[in-house]
């Protein structure tokens, strides 16, 4: 069988980035060009700075990525690009920019959802990983959790109903000036802490997430006692939002009689909830390698192979959706 080579293209937030997978597993480049360092000037991403960004880097990134791959433009099949969710001028760059690759080389253009960007990339970590599964979304906009019926074919089972993970993350860091981006602050200072702050838990009788309170709660703590020790708060957070996590997922076990779990999203990254879904009993439990836990284009390129494949080809009047669901 002809292997195919599917070039993916990611602009949906911060990271401008390209890569060269085949056959949806096999990563034979992944540039990623990170504004991190633009953006915590600012404590957070600056949606127009991010998109003049973009435009400065795409021709580059792209490039290097299908030289990296050791193949040629006319080797790639089809070309992948993130259309949503994600912020819409930083979405637009990417897309145009494969959107005119697909005209120009004539070959096949594949929208792809971020969203399923992120759970692909446990494709490439996991050679052996295959739907069905329950995937727990926890990124900087969106957390769910998600029956994958097939590679193109989901259900979202539960979803938070205000903040995201990710945005809990990064707003209790912010208030605590541990600078941006959030997560990894609050993961390197909670390892030297104690969870010793009770913090608040809602929940449902279904599968869906609330943060707003336990952000809410750190927020007025640190307010009230500008001098509690900030690694147990960081450690105390973690714990509280892992036991929410953890317990969800239990749940959806219960509900589907499905014991393959797969973390996907950026916050999958942190050491202290990664520790706490390996402590599940009776699941087998997937995580992508921590490179691919944050944005990249590596993981368009696997989504966009099966889609592909299943025949999803979009057409050149496709357009950016930054409020894209699954």
């Amino acid at each position: 069988m002809k292997d195919i080579f599917v070039l993916g293209i990611e602009s949906s937030c911060d990271e401008t980035a390209a890569s060269v997978v085949k056959n949806g597993r096999e990563v034979l480049s992944n540039i990623v060009n990170s504004q991190i360092d633009i953006h915590k000037l600012y404590g957070g991403v600056v949606p127009e700075i991010a998109s003049r960004n973009h435009i400065q880097n795409i021709s580059e990134v792209t490039k290097l990525a299908v030289k990296e791959a050791n193949i040629t433009f006319e080797d790639v099949d089809a070309v992948a690009c993130t259309y949503g969710p994600g912020l819409v001028g930083a979405l637009l760059v990417g897309l145009s920019y494969g959107k005119a690759l697909s005209f120009a080389m004539n070959k096949p253009l594949v929208g792809t959802n971020h969203i399923e960007g992120h759970i692909a990339a446990n494709y490439i970590t996991h050679s052996d990983l295959k739907p069905p599964f329950i995937c727990v979304m926890m990124s900087g906009g969106n957390t769910q959790i998600i029956h994958v019926k097939d590679y193109t074919d989901f259900e979202v089972l539960g979803k938070t109903r205000d903040d995201a993970v990710g945005e809990a993350f990064d707003k209790v860091a912010r208030i605590m000036d541990l600078g941006y981006p959030g997560g990894p602050k609050i993961d390197e200072l909670g390892k030297n802490g104690q969870a010793n702050i009770e913090l608040p838990k809602t929940h449902f009788e279904n599968l869906d997430f609330s943060f707003s309170g336990i952000k809410t709660a750190v927020i007025n703590l640190h307010h009230k006692n500008p001098d509690v020790n900030k690694s147990d708060l960081c450690k105390s957070f973690e714990k509280t939002i892992a036991e929410i996590l953890v317990e969800n997922v239990k749940k959806s076990i219960e509900k589907t009689n499905i014991n393959t779990i797969v973390l996907a999203g950026g916050v999958s990254a942190n050491s202290y909830i990664r520790e706490e879904f390996m402590k599940l009993e009776n699941a087998k439990v997937y995580m992508p390698d921590l490179k691919l836990c944050t944005d990249n284009a590596a993981m368009i390129a696997s989504a966009g192979y099966y889609n592909y494949i299943a025949g999803k080809i979009s057409d050149l009047t496709l357009n950016a959706k930054p409020d894209l669901k699954l």
